[in-house]
Parts: structure tokens; sequence; C-alpha cells
């Protein structure tokens, strides 16, 4: 994947897009958060291990790791995994699953992109899904240039819906969500003109050399799981709806009710990895 690089003042710009930091916002929706969002393939993460050549000697940095879906995923193919979040809500939450799957090799800490130092040790890569947009991203980027070793990489990960039949629904859904959602002022920084993307971010970093790898699959998606993915969301948690979350819960049955049979979806999600290497 190649592009012209971001000029420095462009990228300077981006201090002033940076989403005010809040430790709880995902507070509320620890308990949402595994249910409702698409799960990454096992295969894409086979695929990032491979790519990045990791071995059971390595370290991985798991950032913004909510409720530890990397950190357990990536936690076989190394010696070990340092996991990191703002909200105990979703540490917890990761650490009992960790241990319920007997996991041992993950350490959970509290902390953000803005505890990155020296004190953590060094990485061979640095796993962030679905956060790195909450993030001073330029100063993120800087802080893991001085913690992963000369080979190491830091991977992005996300999902997409590709325009097939079976997302047809998703439309409707997401004017659903942009209607209870408006008043987010994160949301508004982000879906700017002036917001850039991740990979022009990477382009004028550390980390310039971009490659992806995906996977599609395809899920049934009930209303419940549909809620749970709304009250993960954080323009959308339970805690900022407030006595709205009861109308969006209502919107959301009658969405499934006009494009679902048996009040059930279908979805075709694409699980995403960026992987970002140095020159």
């Amino acid at each position: 994947m190649t592009s012209s690089p971001v000029d420095a003042a462009t990228l300077a710009g981006q201090t002033g897009l940076i989403i005010p930091f809040d430790p709880h916002r995902f507070r509320s929706a620890a308990t949402h958060y595994l249910a409702g969002r698409p799960p990454y393939a096992e295969r894409l993460i086979r695929h990032v291990a491979q790519f990045c050549a990791l071995n059971d000697a390595d370290h991985v940095l798991d950032l913004g790791c909510g409720p530890g879906q990397l950190a357990r995923a990536l936690a076989p193919f190394v010696r070990q995994v340092t996991a990191i979040d703002p909200e105990p809500e979703m540490l917890a939450t990761a650490g009992r699953l960790a241990e319920a799957s007997g996991i041992s090799n993950v350490i959970f800490t509290q902390g953000s992109s803005l505890d990155l130092g020296p004190h953590l040790g060094h990485f061979n890569l640095a796993s962030i899904g679905r956060a790195f947009h909450w993030m001073d991203r330029v100063d993120t980027l800087r802080r893991l240039d001085g913690l992963l070793e000369p080979g190491g990489a830091v991977v992005l990960f996300d999902d997409k819906h590709p325009p097939l039949p079976e997302n047809a629904w998703l439309d409707d859904f997401e004017t659903l969500h942009e209607r209870y959602s408006e008043q987010d002022s994160g949301r508004r920084i982000r879906k700017g003109t002036d917001w850039l993307p991740h990979e022009a971010v990477l382009l004028g970093s550390a980390f310039p050399v971009l490659d992806r790898v995906s996977a599609l699959d395809r899920y049934p998606l009930s209303i419940e799981r549909l809620v749970d993915r709304v009250l993960s969301r954080s323009s959308t948690t339970s805690a900022r709806l407030g006595d709205k979350a009861a109308a969006m819960i209502e919107d959301i049955g009658k969405l499934v009710a006009q494009w679902g049979k048996s009040g059930v979806l279908q979805e075709v999600v694409e699980t995403r990895a960026l992987i970002a290497r140095r020159a």
C-alpha cells in the first residue's frame, strides 16, 4: 500500500483534532462490547502473526485493549502480552475471560496512550483494536517508536461491511445510530472533513510502510446482538442516552422486523489489520 506522505504542517494540524480524553467513556459499554461487536476472525490473527513473524520469545503491547479480545487472540503466539486500557470495567471483563480461557501470559494494566513510556519495556508488536481514533495519534506513534524493537510493527485492527446484499440493512441502521448520536462531540470531530484517516497519519510517522490483511465472514445478527452493538458504541452508551435508550431499542426492533427474517438479520463483515512498519 503506497501513497504520498503527509506534509509536516498537515500532521501538526492533527493536534487541533484530538478527541478529548475521557478514561471512562466506555464504562457502561463494557457489558455489551463482546456481545455486540463483530469478532476478529481467527484466521486474521494467524495472518498477522505469520506476516509479523511472531514467535514465543516476543512481547506484544495491546493498547486500548477493551475486554481483551486481541490480547487473548495474540497470546498463544508470543511470550507475553501487556494489555492496557483506562476503563477498570473493561479490564475486569478482560481478566475474567482470560482466566476462564486458561490464558496466563497476559498482564492487564490500567492506563492509556498517555502513559506509554520506557517503564513498560520493549515490544515486537503493538496492536490497537478500534481505539486509535480516541488517542492523540501523532503522539502515540511517537511514543511507540521508542518502545518497539527495530523490526517491530504497529497493527491497527478494525472492521467494515462490504456493499453486499446481506448488508442492505446497514444504511438504515447507521441513519438510526446517527440520529441518537448527533450530540456526541467526539463523533463530530472524527466525522468532520478535516479529520485525517489513519493511513495518512501513519504515512507521516516513523511507521510509513503499510500492508493490509483481512478476512470476510457471514454472521446471523439478532435484535439482542444489534442492541448490544449500539450500546457498546461510545456515542450511544446507556449512560449517554439515558431515557432515550428505550426509544432507540424500540427503533432497532422495527428495523430488524423490516429487514430480517424471524427477527434475525444477516451480515457480512470484513475484519482487517493495517500493519505499519518502519522504512
